[in-house]
């Protein structure tokens, strides 16, 4: 090797040496930057022919696994769901409170049903009475006060929902920007490495909002998608857009069908125009977003779903008479005739019949009173086999049978008016089918019907009788509305006195009332998430309660087990995403004595060269 090859090869060396010094430098100076990757020289061995071997620094390397990263950022979308999740279910436990505490829904209802037992066996009572009707006022309290908490924590989601899409959009912006400039040829390896730091950092708010994968190309630009595919960002950003409600009401509800909906949904607009429905789609499945769309869409719509049915059965319980229609029969024909005239929106005729197969069949006739509700869905009924039929009663007794007829055609039922407000249901006489039963259920709406059931709650100064409009049932959002109804706490002894004649000390009402509380048996909707589509809850008011509460505190547990482990997951992963891409003080240190060591080796080969090459002109001249 020649002085001049000697030469060369140590400047390259001093050189590459003075670059990894520069960045052992970085890694210890930004040992605690959040954030920041430990870096390592790209060292390449270059032979120049006659200038003999050299060494350059071709780039700086991120010391990190990408593996690891992706990892990491995908249970941290997991991570950031569960902890949200686990945040509200504990705030709904406050609202239903503990099991076994004297705040839970069933102790305001077995404090209604004790007072009603009480003045049951002390009708004339009037201490008795205002006790009941205490007991009463405060149930319909605690719905009412259950459902201002449900709702007021479906707009904090909704808030919620607006907060991380801020956040997005500032990350997605970043992202793209910092790809852009990743793309320029003046930008220098340091500077690259400190970008793509900074690019991370962005990913990583990113991913806790929603999940994301990301793909990376040859030109340092790195592309994000949703999970399920849909691109948000690469060298330009796509916006987030949601509207953000305020206020949230029971009544209003997300639906994909943007005229139906009551509530924002999150769209996507991509850089070149057009919009997606992510919502609609189904591209968001986890992270903060999609926990707190979860909340306000789901969960807490399944909440306010089981206090609504507490709060419309035992309404309806209370104020609602089943009456049998009596047989009848004309010519061959057979069925029964049942009077519907006391019939209000939403009160029923329930018929059941027997067709020619021996199969057993059962239709319920609703009257609607707003056509634009018309056709009703079967789902309009709790029972899984019921067919329903809605019905417009404007028209009077002759347009009701013209739509029956004309809707159950195919029942071969034959329907009429022989007079008055009479329904007559009958078969068709060919002895293959027949009406088994046929019973029509009215809500009563005074205090002196003449009998046991009274409409002791109502939906606010108006009757419940769960009516069905366009805009939904009427026991949506009712237990935000129910109140003691406003003529008995006038006249309380009406508790008791169903009738004029009726005797101080009779028992009856009481009775009806605490039989109908404690002991009847009721169909909840799988709407509440207590029971299932095809086979509905079936059972006492106090045993839905117990079942509800249970329920919410399983799913309280669950949600916290799942926050747990998940919090090991994501630290697990964090500790080995560190171990690699952290600075290590103790390895940098190693490094700079060898770059030490490695500098004063070649900055002696360049002094030993400039000797001999000194020697070399003296002898020369």
């Amino acid at each position: 090797m020649g002085l001049t090859q000697a030469l060369a090869t140590s400047l390259s060396g001093l050189q590459a040496t003075q670059t990894g010094l520069q960045i052992v430098a970085g890694n210890i100076a930004n040992a605690q930057t959040p954030g920041y990757v430990a870096q390592s020289a790209i060292q390449v061995a270059v032979n120049t022919g006659n200038s003999g071997d050299s060494v350059r620094i071709t780039g700086i390397n991120r010391l990190l696994d990408t593996f690891v990263q992706q990892q990491l950022r995908t249970e941290t979308a997991g991570g950031s769901y569960a902890d949200l999740n686990a945040n509200f279910y504990q705030q709904l436990q406050q609202v239903y409170g503990q099991p076994g505490t004297s705040t839970t829904f069933d102790s305001a209802f077995n404090g209604f049903v004790s007072a009603v037992q009480a003045l049951s066996t002390s009708p004339n009572s009037s201490a008795a009475q205002s006790q009941a009707l205490s007991a009463a006022q405060s149930l319909a309290s605690e719905l009412n006060s259950a459902t201002t908490s449900i709702q007021a924590m479906r707009a904090q989601a909704d808030q919620g929902i607006a907060g991380d899409v801020q956040q997005a959009n500032n990350a997605l912006q970043q992202i793209a920007n910092i790809n852009q400039q990743l793309q320029s040829s003046t930008v220098n390896d340091s500077a690259k490495a400190t970008l793509e730091d900074q690019r991370d950092q962005y990913i990583d708010q990113l991913s806790k909002l929603m999940d994301i994968r990301t793909s990376a190309s040859g030109n340092d630009v790195v592309t994000v998608f949703t999970a399920s595919g849909t691109q948000l960002v690469g060298t330009q950003a796509a916006q987030l857009q949601f509207n953000p409600t305020g206020s949230v009401s029971a009544t209003q509800q997300w639906n994909s069908n943007p005229s139906l909906s009551g509530l924002g949904t999150i769209s996507l607009v991509p850089p070149g125009g057009g919009s997606i429905d992510l919502l609609a789609s189904g591209a968001i499945r986890s992270g903060e977003i999609a926990a707190y769309v979860n909340m306000r869409d789901n969960v807490l719509v399944q909440a306010q779903s089981q206090i609504d049915a507490i709060a419309a059965q035992m309404s309806s319980a209370l104020s609602d008479t089943t009456t049998a229609g009596s047989a009848v029969t004309v010519g061959a024909q057979n069925g029964f005739n049942t009077d519907i005239g006391n019939m209000l929106a939403g009160n029923t005729t329930t018929i059941t019949y027997t067709d020619s197969s021996s199969v057993q069949h059962t239709i319920t006739v609703m009257r609607v009173d707003d056509p634009s509700a018309l056709p009703l869905s079967n789902s309009a009924t709790i029972n899984p086999n019921d067919t329903v039929v809605g019905i417009d009663f404007s028209g009077g007794m002759a347009s009701v049978v013209t739509q029956l007829n004309t809707a159950l055609s195919a029942t071969n039922l034959q329907f009429s008016n022989p007079s008055g407000t009479t329904l007559r249901v009958l078969d068709d006489g060919s002895g293959t089918m027949s009406v088994d039963s046929v019973d029509t259920t009215t809500t009563e709406t005074g205090l002196t019907g003449g009998s046991g059931a009274l409409p002791l709650f109502t939906d606010g100064s108006s009757l419940y009788t769960g009516a069905i409009t366009a805009t939904g049932p009427q026991s949506l959002g009712y237990a935000g509305r129910i109140q003691v109804n406003g003529a008995l706490l006038a006249d309380p002894s009406k508790l008791v006195a169903y009738q004029a004649s009726t005797p101080s000390g009779d028992p009856t009402r009481p009775n009806f009332i605490y039989n109908q509380l404690a002991n009847a048996s009721l169909q909840f909707s799988p709407s509440t998430g207590i029971g299932g589509a095809s086979a509905p809850f079936q059972g006492t008011l106090s045993s839905f309660i117990s079942q509800m509460i249970s329920s919410q505190s399983l799913a309280t547990t669950a949600a916290s087990n799942l926050q747990s482990g998940q919090d090991v997951v994501v630290n697990a992963l964090q500790q080995r995403f560190s171990d690699t891409s952290s600075v290590n003080i103790d390895t940098e240190m190693a490094n700079l004595l060898t770059l030490q060591n490695n500098y004063g080796a070649n900055a002696r080969v360049m002094s030993t060269v400039k000797a001999m090459l000194d020697q070399l002109l003296q002898m020369g001249s």
